[in-house]
C-alpha cells in the first residue's frame, strides 16, 4: 500500500506561514515540516519578521519552493512601506477590531516590540495576495501576535505551532486570549500541550503532534563498535553536543562536569552551534584548563552535523530551565543523534523524558546537577558496551515512534489534507 494525499477543497487553501526568522540553521524542525507539507500538496508562502543571520543554509531550505517575503524588521527602516500598508489596512473590514485588540495588549505591554508587531501585521495584511485562506504562525509569542492582528484585519482564521520559549516566557493573559481566538494549535511536547490546554476555554483546540525526524535525511548507519574507553591517549572518546550557546542549554554546567572527570580519562569535546554565550564559555573552558580538549565549530549546515555524529562516541545535551523560564521542548538534535545510533546523555526536563527512557534508550540526570552529569559522562566514556546498547535501543524507538511521516499526518489533516490508501 502507498499513502497518497488528496485535498479537501472546503478546508485546504493557500496558507501564509508567519515565522520569526527564515531560514535558520537552528530551526530544522520548521524547515522539515514545511517541506513535508509541500510534498503533501499544501500551497503556502512564507512571511518572516527578520532577515536571516546564518551564513549557511541546510539542504532542506533549498527544496522548499514557497516564496519568501520579509516584513519590516524595524518599522523606521521602511517608513514608506509601513505608511502605505497602514493606509490600506485601516480600510480593511476587521481593522477596528484588530486595533482594539492591539491597544488592549499595549496597555499591558507598552513596549516598542508590541508596536512593531502591529506595524508588521498592517504590512502583512496589506500585502497578502488574494486566495490566502489561513494564517499559520510558528511560535506563540511574536509571530502569533503578528498573525493574530493581521487575521483580525482580514477576517481570516489563524492557527499556531507552539514550541518552548514562546510557551514558557509569554504572560498567561496573552496565551489565554490567543488560544480563545485561534482556530487550532499544535505543540510538540506533552508537557506543553497540557499547560496550554489548561489555559484554553476549549482544550480540544490544543493538539500534541511531535515534530518527528525526517529519516530520509538521517538514514540508518552501520556503526562499527567503538572500543574506546578513555584509557588510550591516542584514541580519546569523542563527546559531541549540538545546540545554541545560551543559558537554557546548560553548557557552563557541562564544562564544569567535564573538568570534574578523572584526569586519567582521555576525551575530546566537539560543539556545533553559535550563541550569545560563546565568548564567556570559551573563557570558562580556558580557566578550567580544557581548551586543548575542545573544538568549538560554530554554526554548521546539516551535512557537517551528520559528519560529526558519525565521528562521535556519545552525545550530550545538559538542558535546564533558564532564569527567564525559557527551556527546551523536545530538541531535534537528540533525535538526530539517536537516528545515528549514538548513546545520548541529557536531563530530565520538558519533553526530553518523552523521547529518552532512562537507562534503556539513553541516560537522564537531574538538570543543574554537575556531579550527576559528570558521573553520567564518566560511565559512558568508560563503557563502550553500554554506549552501544543505549544507542541501539534509542535508534529503534526513535524510528518506531518519532518518524516524521506518521507525525506530520496529523498536522496535514488540520490543514485539510486527507490521506487515502491506494494499492501500489
Amino acid at each position: 500500500m502507498t499513502s497518497q494525499v488528496e485535498r479537501n477543497p472546503k478546508e485546504a487553501g493557500k496558507v501564509a506561514v508567519v515565522l520569526k526568522g527564515y531560514p535558520r540553521l537552528s530551526e530544522t524542525f520548521i524547515a522539515q515540516e514545511l517541506l513535508a507539507l509541500q510534498r503533501l500538496g499544501l500551497t503556502f508562502s512564507i512571511y518572516s519578521l527578520r532577515h536571516p543571520t546564518d551564513k549557511a543554509r541546510h539542504p532542506v531550505h533549498g527544496e522548499i519552493a514557497a516564496p519568501v517575503s520579509y516584513l519590516p524588521e524595524y518599522l523606521h527602516q521602511e517608513p514608506g512601506r509601513v505608511w502605505r500598508a497602514w493606509r490600506k489596512a485601516r480600510r480593511l473590514p476587521g481593522y477596528r477590531e484588530a486595533r482594539a485588540a492591539f491597544l488592549k495588549d499595549w496597555r499591558r505591554d507598552p513596549t516598542p516590540n508590541r508596536g512593531r508587531r502591529f506595524g508588521q501585521a498592517c504590512v502583512l495584511a496589506a500585502e497578502l495576495p488574494p486566495g490566502v485562506g489561513r494564517l499559520y504562525a510558528h511560535f506563540l509569542h511574536t509571530p502569533a501576535s503578528v498573525a493574530r492582528y493581521a487575521a483580525l484585519m482580514l477576517g481570516l482564521p489563524w492557527s499556531c505551532s507552539a514550541h518552548a520559549k514562546d510557551i514558557w516566557t509569554s504572560p498567561e493573559w496573552e496565551k489565554r486570549e490567543k488560544l480563545a481566538e485561534l482556530d487550532w494549535l499544535v505543540t510538540c511536547t506533552k508537557v506543553g500541550a497540557e499547560h496550554l490546554a489548561d489555559l484554553s476555554s476549549d482544550p480540544a483546540k490544543v493538539r500534541l503532534i511531535y515534530h518527528g525526524l525526517d529519516l530520509e535525511r538521517f538514514p540508518r548507519q552501520e556503526r562499527g563498535r567503538s572500543d574506546r574507553d578513555g584509557m588510550d591517549p591516542e584514541a580519546p572518546v569523542i563527546i559531541l553536543s549540538v545546540g545554541r550557546l545560551v543559558e537554557k542549554k546548560g553548557y557552563d554546567l557541562l564544562l564544569d562536569a567535564l573538568a570534574a572527570l578523572p584526569e586519567e580519562l582521555n576525551w575530546r569535546f566537539l560543539h556545533i552551534g553559535g550563541g550569545e554565550q560563546s565568548k564567556a564559555l570559551k573563557a570558562q573552558a580556558d580557566s578550567l584548563g580544557l581548551s586543548r580538549r575542545i573544538e568549538w565549530l560554530g554554526a554548521q549546515p546539516q551535512e557537517a552535523v551528520k559528519a560529526a555524529l558519525a565521528e562521535a562516541d556519545l552525545f550530550v545535551l545538559p538542558s535546564r530551565i533558564a532564569r527567564s523560564g525559557d527551556r527546551d521542548g523536545l530538541p531535534n538534535v537528540l533525535m538526530e543523534a539517536q537516528s545515528q545510533g549514538l548513546a545520548c546523555l541529557s536531563t530530565a526536563i520538558s519533553a526530553i523524558p518523552e523521547l529518552i527512557e532512562e537507562g534503556r534508550t539513553g541516560l537522564l540526570v537531574p538538570p543543574d546537577d554537575r556531579s550527576a552529569l559528570s558521573e553520567g559522562l564518566e560511565r559512558l566514556i568508560r563503557d563502550p558496551g553500554l554506549r552501544a546498547d543505549l544507542g541501539r535501543a534509542g535508534e529503534e524507538r526513535l524510528r518506531r515512534d518519532f518518524a516524521l511521516g506518521p507525525n506530520i499526518a496529523g498536522l496535514a489533516k488540520l490543514f485539510g489534507l486527507t490521506a487515502r490508501e491506494d494499492a501500489a
